[in-house]
């Protein structure tokens, strides 16, 4: 049995919180394994009546998750409001975080889950990151091209090579090492976390019909095919590039394991147009195991009891799956 995995809940005004507790009230339907909440447990019960069990050892998790939702205090984080973020609320996500991220370093956890943030928030604490990703890689000795973001759903898996960047700057900023390093990244990653033996990889065009053979831009030329054919050459599963517009069908998507995207929106529309209330984001790369709903703190609904927990659960299921793996494979 791995160990219980250490849900980090996020912004405590967001729905992080919310969203915890009714995974843990699904946890028989969903077949969960033990989980135990880093966080301030009065966010929890300013909106749910359900049972909390304050443990300090997250081994106690086992004993407590079947009865209670494990909850192992951050401190005190000041007043707690649903939907009234502040630095507080954004001091209180940080630590939690962070105990999160040593408590899995330190294999107390057997896999980390991270619950929403404000980016904004966190900045006006003094947070330098881009996001939690590339906190908990650098948190990890890992460095940015040395780790991926993917995000996941039932029959879609999408990386974006290029994440929280102006549009205007992509085009200088992708170069042939940069989607090298994230390709090899991504197919260790999937043999890795997802036991796909052989992945298969599809790379997105960054113009419109991929370039249409250098008549609407060079990139995917000069670009993306050296890329590819290094990777086959490597025997790495390649294809591509293809323009974007018509990688997301059906029929399609059946034909790659992962779709690899030059810029942020290029993966995420279709990601969470197909998987909103069930997309999972995981970090490839990572000598942990880390996975996020792809979805942010939804203040507007905070406290409300209105808040879907799919993606939590999804998030939880999908990081027991890959640590049950990362186990297999070093056993």
């Amino acid at each position: 049995m791995i160990r219980p995995l250490a849900v980090a809940m996020g912004d405590s005004a967001g729905i992080g919180p919310e969203i915890t507790a009714k995974a843990w009230k699904a946890r028989e339907q969903h077949a969960l394994a033990p989980f135990f909440a880093v966080g301030d447990p009065r966010a929890v019960e300013k909106l749910w009546d359900g049972p909390i069990a304050r443990i300090s050892d997250p081994h106690a998790a086992f004993d407590a998750f079947p009865d209670a939702l494990p909850v192992l205090s951050v401190g005190d984080c000041g007043d707690v409001s649903p939907g009234s973020p502040d630095v507080e609320s954004a001091r209180c996500a940080l630590q939690s975080l962070e105990l999160a991220v040593g408590l899995t370093r330190s294999g107390a956890s057997g896999a980390l889950v991270t619950g929403p943030v404000s980016k904004a928030q966190l900045y006006r604490i003094g947070f330098t990151h881009p996001g939690q990703t590339e906190f908990i890689a650098e948190r990890c000795g890992v460095s940015g091209d040395n780790s991926v973001m993917m995000l996941a759903g039932p029959t879609l898996r999408v990386v974006p090579v290029t994440i929280h960047v102006a549009l205007a700057d992509v085009p200088g900023m992708i170069s042939t090492q940069l989607i090298l390093a994230k390709a090899r990244v991504t197919a260790r990653g999937l043999y890795r976390n997802f036991g796909i033996e052989r992945p298969r990889l599809a790379f997105a065009g960054l113009n419109p019909h991929a370039g249409e053979g250098g008549a609407i831009g060079r990139e995917e030329i000069d670009i993306l095919v050296p890329a590819i054919e290094q990777l086959r050459a490597e025997g790495i599963d390649a294809v591509g590039p293809f323009s974007a517009d018509t990688m997301f069908h059906p029929r399609a998507r059946a034909g790659f394991d992962v779709a690899l995207c030059l810029y942020h929106d290029q993966a995420l529309i279709p990601i969470k147009t197909l998987y909103f209330d069930d997309g999972v984001n995981t970090t490839l790369g990572l000598p942990i195991v880390r996975t996020s709903p792809d979805h942010g703190t939804a203040f507007g609904i905070a406290g409300r009891d209105e808040a879907n927990p799919g993606a939590m659960i999804a998030a939880i299921r999908m990081a027991a799956s890959q640590a049950e793996r990362r186990a297999e494979l070093s056993a």
